[in-house]
């Protein structure tokens, strides 16, 4: 075991750790375009950790990976463009959040521009000022 696999190890412990409140509240809000994207990181850096035999790194960045998968699940808001939250049942909320993440990379993938109706309140109007 070489010594930076215990320091990336720790990191993601200490993410895990401050990650764990975000799950528990039940107000807390995180959208889809923050989960997504930390956790498709979290996937890739598990991965690749395993391909430089650094196991533990690899299981702590696969930990986080979770974390922000339940972090996705359990925690979006309600939105036209994530409705994870808006319905009970475990399957509907893993249906939706396919269906969101799939949306998502859809935008991405075309590089569509932010709509305008995303924003609210002052965001609007510092978006359509050009002001920040």
């Amino acid at each position: 075991m070489i010594w930076q696999d215990v320091v990336f190890m720790v990191g993601s412990s200490l993410s895990i750790v401050f990650l764990a409140p975000t799950l528990r509240d039940a107000t807390a809000r995180v959208p889809l375009a923050t989960s997504f994207p930390s956790m498709a990181i979290g996937a890739v850096y598990a991965f690749t950790f395993t391909t430089l035999g650094m196991t533990f790194s690899a299981a702590g960045a696969l930990a986080t990976c979770v974390m922000w998968t339940l972090i996705s699940l359990f925690r979006a808001p309600r939105s036209p463009y994530n409705r994870s939250n808006a319905i009970g049942s475990y399957d509907e909320r893993v249906g939706l959040f396919v269906a969101d993440a799939r949306r998502w990379l859809e935008q991405r993938r075309h590089r569509n521009h932010v709509r305008f109706d995303s924003y609210t309140g002052a965001s609007a109007a510092r978006f359509q000022t050009g002001s920040d």
